[in-house]
């Protein structure tokens, strides 16, 4: 993988394990060469992960809507800032620039990035492998209800496998390089792929 967008809280969160993994998921990342995407930010899980990375050497490309950019928040030390319109935009943006994606600890924000991607392999608009780094159980629930989604025939198992999910960064990046998109397609035909 040569880039790998990272969704994460714009807060640190109650326990330091969560910006101590941050930080080194973007040093990981650096040394492996891969290039970070991240929302921009210089603060909270954002700042770490940016920050983890750049003090590797790494590239880091930061994708900001304008109105966040204005508060003061944008990191000023990024390889690159890319200024946007909206949310979406954002979003969009992140997923074009990257060929996969790892979610941290985070809020709403998170999961609705998260969510989206994978709403997007789930109709095939790519094929690019989502992780969630599940430090210190963060996303132990979430994983359940994935799973109560299945049992309870609101998610296709092939969907939910689409979710790698791993407590270390060597193993989620093992999976994701490994990883094999599922064949059927919900809802699409070959010819709007």
């Amino acid at each position: 993988m040569q880039s790998i967008t990272v969704f994460c809280g714009s807060s640190s969160g109650s326990k330091p394990i969560y910006a101590a993994q941050a930080t080194l998921l973007g040093k990981t990342l650096a040394q492996r060469g891969i290039t970070v995407i991240y929302g921009g930010a210089q603060v909270g899980l954002m700042g770490a992960v940016a920050d983890g990375a750049l003090a590797e050497g790494g590239e880091v490309i930061g994708v900001i809507p304008g109105f966040l950019g204005r508060k003061e928040i944008a990191h000023t030390g990024l390889s690159e800032l890319i200024v946007v319109e909206s949310m979406h935009a954002r979003k969009q943006r992140m997923n074009e620039l990257c060929s996969g994606a790892i979610a941290l600890p985070g809020g709403f924000g998170t999961l609705e990035e998260l969510f989206e991607m994978l709403t997007w392999a789930q109709l095939g608009l790519h094929q690019k492998p989502i992780g969630i780094l599940n430090v210190d159980g963060y996303y132990d629930e979430l994983i359940r209800l994935l799973k109560s989604m299945v049992s309870n025939g609101l998610l296709r198992k092939s969907n939910h496998d689409m979710v790698l999910v791993d407590e270390t960064i060597a193993g989620l990046l093992q999976q994701m390089e490994d990883y094999q998109p599922p064949q059927e397609k919900k809802w699409m035909t070959s010819s709007q792929t």
